[in-house]
């Protein structure tokens, strides 16, 4: 059996989408033998999960690109791709050996490969190829990763077409998951570029590999009449370009390949024999220009019976891709169909190659084929990546529900955005970015202004215009209006809203706060310092809760001026003149030393027992009992060493246990009922809460609950069954 590689014609170059592609591909000297050289110690003993060599499969697609069109510098790039998994910072090592074209083009195709390899996996373990769910998320990515840059497009292709046949010419078979993939993913793909030698020629491999028995038996019934078929059709081609020629026409006639995948395909779609497959003898006319089509065409059904059935007129109708030809079935004098193509060299080379092979004719026009504006670098960017949005409008379209919840839209730069469905030009601006969003003001769509809760379409290309400063309107919110269909845009446009509340909030709190700083006399104090000392992680934290009236200034006053501020000399020394025996005060607290002195809890650190507690005499209230770890009393001990006693916990008086307020500083994430759960800790221990003072700042909720106990050392097992409350970060004595 024949070698399809063999069957293919030599494959022309591809100017203008390749040249498109790689502007942004800076040329260097050598670039290639360097790219390989860089690339061999590498791969050269490294073998391909399918088993071909990685050194030979890049010289086998470095050299269907350059077949195919692709400059010195594209070729180079297939080595660096297969280089990148073997560097540990693949980008910084390229781009400072190659360029930063040159590193990106590596790492966005092998991204690509990468998502490609996870489907196949998918597929093996039971999923197959063709699932929707499967084939959705693939081809999605394969846009956005070609919105990047179209060069992968091509070094994708030429990788799959060289493993396909790299397996055909081992006549070993390839892996269904890379079979199927090709067919259903990377040959849909080369007929939605119009890059039509490959798609022939990848669709016949990959069936050849699925199907190897339906292929056998087309290809034998190919081969059977293949002398007789060939004759027939060599004397028609001669007869037809002599003909032609002599009306004035100068027509080049050429037989056309057969592809045993379409042939396979048209027998299934319309339920035929082989034998009524009419393209399996075909001719194609080449002509100057599009009038010596029409006139060919007429010539043609003059000489033989035409079957109108068969009729196509895509020059006046062109297919989605751009593709442009007249197909006609005549009947020769046997009464055997055979299929004639007629078009122009451009319309040609833009069927084989590609949808920008004829942009470099200039008889295509400022329009081009299709509609389709051909005038520059950014329209060649613009109609490729149209094609592609137009084969997922094919998807959609074929009952699997593609797509549905998803489009895709353009940039001004001809960058693809992803939105969802409904979506509106303000969604588009907050895609783009978040200031973008809020500084929107107007959008045009195809170049024409549009109203902003316009609904956008698969392919437009979409421009904002927007403000130099400001922020959005609250009637984006408004459901009814329909200007925003994205949840995550319509989450920047609360947040900004609340930033500004916020923004209020924090101005007043600041104004407060500063106001009683002046009263005090403290202007001098720091505020970050303030607020840690009031246990805020920053002053705005603080001035947000001030200003929504969360937090008394009280608080601040009291830290200010706190009750243990020292006695004069002398008064200490009067109080020193009262020593008598030991004895239990008021309080439950011993003090050693002194008779009937008046003693007090220290707020800041409320101790309890058994806490290591300390004395110190204060300014006409007696002793202020604090814990030793506590930090105003190491303060306050190290200014006046001689104020500080020794005290210890004493027995409570009478049946009734003595009981202490202490503090407990809780961290958690906020939600819904946290506080009623924690609080129902408490409660099942039998801790009384008598206070609690809570503040929510960007989700996270910062609790105080003084509580009472009869023993500190319980209030450990408390603070853990606390921790252990959903959402809860932290639990601990303040």
């Amino acid at each position: 059996m024949k070698s399809l590689t063999a069957q293919a014609p030599e494959a022309a170059p591809l100017p203008e989408l390749i040249t498109a592609a790689e502007q942004a591909l800076p040329q260097q000297a050598n670039a290639l033998a360097r790219a390989r050289a860089f690339a061999e110690p590498f791969i050269a003993a490294e073998q391909l999960d399918t088993g071909e060599n990685t050194l030979e499969h890049a010289d086998a697609v470095a050299a269907i690109l350059k077949s195919m069109g692709g400059s010195e510098a594209m070729q180079a790039a297939s080595y660096l791709v297969y280089a990148c998994p073997h560097l540990a910072k693949p980008q910084e090592v390229i781009a400072k050996a190659f360029g930063d074209s040159y590193a990106a083009l590596a790492m966005e195709t092998t991204k690509l490969v990468r998502v490609q390899r996870q489907a196949r996996s998918a597929e093996e373990e039971g999923r197959p190829v063709d699932d929707p769910q499967l084939q959705t998320e693939n081809i999605r990515k394969m846009l956005l990763a070609f919105s990047r840059d179209l060069r992968v497009v091509m070094l994708r292709l030429a990788s799959r077409l060289q493993t396909l046949r790299w397996h055909a010419a081992r006549k070993t078979v390839a892996p269904p998951s890379v079979a199927r993939e090709a067919l259903h993913v990377f040959a849909p793909l080369a007929n939605r570029l119009g890059i039509w030698q490959v798609k022939w020629e990848m669709e016949d491999l990959a069936f050849r590999f699925l199907e190897p028995d339906t292929y056998k038996r087309v290809a034998r019934l190919l081969d059977e009449k293949r002398v007789e078929r060939e004759g027939h059709v060599e004397q028609m081609r001669a007869r037809l370009e002599s003909e032609l020629k002599a009306q004035g026409v100068a027509a080049q006639v050429h037989g056309r390949p057969k592809h045993i995948y379409s042939i396979v395909k048209k027998m299934r779609g319309k339920s035929l024999d082989f034998e009524h497959v009419f393209d399996v003898r075909a001719l194609r006319v080449i002509v100057p220009e599009v009038r010596d089509c029409y006139a060919a065409l007429s010539w043609v059904h003059q000489q033989f019976e035409p079957i109108a059935s068969e009729f196509d007129d895509y020059i006046a109708r062109p297919k989605a891709n751009g593709y442009q030809s007249l197909h006609t079935v005549v009947r020769d004098e046997s009464g055997r169909p055979i299929e004639i193509q007629i078009r122009t060299q451009a319309m040609h080379d833009h069927a084989e190659h590609g949808v920008a092979a004829h942009w470099a004719y200039k008889e295509a026009g400022a329009k081009g084929y299709s509609g389709v504006s051909a005038s520059g670098e950014y329209d060649a960017k613009i109609a490729v990546l149209r094609q592609l949005l137009a084969w997922e409008r094919d998807l959609a379209g074929s009952g699997q529900g593609l797509f549905d919840d998803r489009i895709y839209v353009l940039t001004p730069d001809a960058a693809i955005v992803e939105l969802p469905q409904g979506a509106t030009p303000v969604d588009f601006a907050y895609t783009v970015h978040t200031s973008l969003g809020h500084r929107c003001r107007g959008a045009r769509v195809d170049g024409v202004m549009v109203p902003l809760n316009t609904r956008l379409q698969n392919g437009q290309t979409v421009e904002i215009t927007a403000a130099k400063e400001g922020g959005p309107s609250r009637d984006w919110l408004n459901g009814d209006l329909g200007f925003l269909a994205s949840h995550r845009a319509k989450a920047k446009v609360r947040a900004w809203f609340n930033e500004q509340v916020r923004h209020e909030t924090v101005a007043r709190g600041r104004e407060a706060v500063e106001k009683l700083l002046q009263r005090e006399g403290r202007t001098s104090v720091k505020l970050e310092d303030l607020a840690g000392q009031l246990g805020f992680k920053s002053a705005e934290d603080l001035f947000a809760v001030v200003g929504k009236d969360e937090f008394s200034l009280r608080n601040i006053e009291q830290l200010l001026n706190p009750p243990d501020a020292p006695l004069p000399q002398d008064e200490f020394l009067l109080l020193k003149k009262s020593r008598s025996p030991e004895r239990t005060p008021k309080g439950g607290v011993l003090v050693v030393g002194i008779d009937s002195l008046l003693t007090q809890l220290a707020k800041c650190c409320k101790p309890a027992p058994p806490d290591a507690i300390s004395g110190f005499v204060t300014r006409g209230k007696g002793v202020s009992i604090h814990r030793t770890d506590c930090s105003n009393f190491r303060e306050m001990a190290a200014r006046s060493p001689e104020r500080v006693i020794e005290v210890e916990w004493g027995k409570p008086r009478g049946d009734a246990a003595a009981v202490y307020p202490v503090d407990v500083s809780v961290e958690a994430s906020d939600r819904q009922g946290l506080l009623r759960d924690i609080s129902e800790v408490f409660a099942k221990e039998k801790m009384n809460v008598t206070g609690v003072q809570t503040q929510s700042v960007k989700g996270t909720a910062w609790m105080t609950f003084t509580v009472e106990i009869g023993d500190s050392a319980r209030l450990g097992k408390v603070l853990g069954l606390v921790a252990e409350v959903q959402g809860v970060r932290s639990a601990r004595r303040r």
